[in-house]
């Protein structure tokens, strides 16, 4: 799902923007944009705990992924979440990239491209075999974005099954 809408305020800082691996000193701040994104969501409900679990066990356990980040300072305006699994098709291992997220300040300055060239750049450095993402259905701004990044259509659809309560 990647069409945020974000509530974190942002400052204006004048050093070129890092992107790095997130830590889990900043939790708090990816919890606040994937919130922003969730609450544009039809597919799914803001739950800062839900949020905040989801990603601890991505920052303590990097065998399962990564996450980076865009940083200002100490602001992190923009992040990207990749999970990894193995898929017998490619013969490997491969990425679920979810939460391509640029606050809605730093938009039209190349930062999700440069998020994504990362993640291209990082899938190609450790032989992954193929990038997956869900986005929004009803969002052609995002599909269109990740579709002039060389990210096609697939023939595969995807389905989904609820365990347990929420």
């Amino acid at each position: 799902m990647n069409d945020p809408s974000l509530t974190v305020p942002t400052a204006s800082c004048s050093e070129l923007p890092k992107l790095e691996a997130a830590t889990i000193e900043d939790l708090p701040a990816l919890v606040e944009l994937t919130m922003g994104l969730f609450s544009r969501s039809d597919d799914f409900t803001p739950d800062r705990v839900a949020q905040e679990r989801g990603l601890a066990l991505i920052l303590e356990q990097p065998s399962r992924g990564r996450i980076f980040v865009l940083r200002n300072g100490s602001e992190i305006f923009g992040m990207v979440n990749l999970l990894f699994t193995i898929s017998t098709a490619m013969g490997g291992f491969v990425i679920q990239m979810e939460d391509v997220i640029v606050h809605p300040d730093h938009r039209g300055q190349g930062y999700g491209t440069r998020l994504l060239e990362h993640v291209v750049d990082f899938a190609g450095q450790k032989d992954f075999k193929r990038i997956t993402l869900l986005t929004d259905k009803i969002s052609a701004e995002s599909q269109n974005f990740f579709r002039k990044h060389d990210f096609e259509y697939s023939n595969m659809i995807p389905m989904r099954r609820i365990i347990g309560s929420e």
